[in-house]
């Protein structure tokens, strides 16, 4: 139960599903109330997904890739911040996303929304330890339970984004996108700055 509750608050901390609510609502503002709420369930999949796929093996696969996990961050930071970069001053390709499908414009639940955004390089990095550190069955399906836990409180603050929505306005949403944008920009330059930091200190 201990284990329990750690890897949940960890998990919580890193995620910060209030701190990515308004992330998601800028990104998803051209969704519909349906979509936005398929969005949210496809994003916290794709996180689950991509987190217990490095839970299983991640350091192999990083390993067999020759990944260190600087570049993973690296990659992450410079991904988040084209995100950020289309959110803080793009107006997005509107005559495309007005003729996609209901399902091509909620891929961006996946990435990047699913990944990096909730299954980034932290989360990823914290699961490998957390289940390198397990002994028995019992502990690793206490850190599955923790982790699925986070998620499902994450996936709770996305699927009722759309309160706030009700609440700001369309112009809000834009104001909001603005700001998101830069606390998006903040963030990825962040996973950048350590990723340099950390490879300044192996070298």
């Amino acid at each position: 139960m201990k284990l329990f509750g750690q890897v949940l608050v960890t998990m919580l901390v890193i995620l910060d599903p209030p701190g990515n609510t308004p992330i998601f609502l800028s990104v998803t503002r051209r969704l519909t109330d349906k979509e936005r709420h398929r969005a949210a369930y496809l994003a916290v999949s794709t996180a689950f997904l991509v987190i217990t796929i490095f839970a299983i093996g991640g350091q192999t696969i990083l390993d067999y890739l020759h990944v260190s996990v600087p570049a993973l961050q690296g990659a992450g930071g410079l991904l988040l911040l084209l995100v950020a970069l289309q959110l803080l001053y793009g107006k997005g390709h509107e005559e495309s996303y007005e003729a996609a499908s209901p399902e091509q414009r909620t891929s961006i639940a996946m990435v990047p929304l699913g990944t990096p955004l909730l299954a980034g390089p932290g989360a990823i990095v914290t699961t490998i330890v957390y289940f390198q550190q397990t002994e028995s069955f019992v502990e690793w399906m206490s850190v599955l339970a923790g982790m699925a836990s986070a998620l499902a409180v994450a996936l709770f603050f996305l699927r009722f984004s759309g309160l706030v929505t009700k609440l700001v306005r369309p112009a809000g949403v834009i104001l909001l996108a603005r700001v998101a944008g830069m606390l998006l920009a903040a963030v990825a330059v962040q996973m950048i700055a350590n990723s340099v930091t950390a490879f300044a200190r192996a070298a």
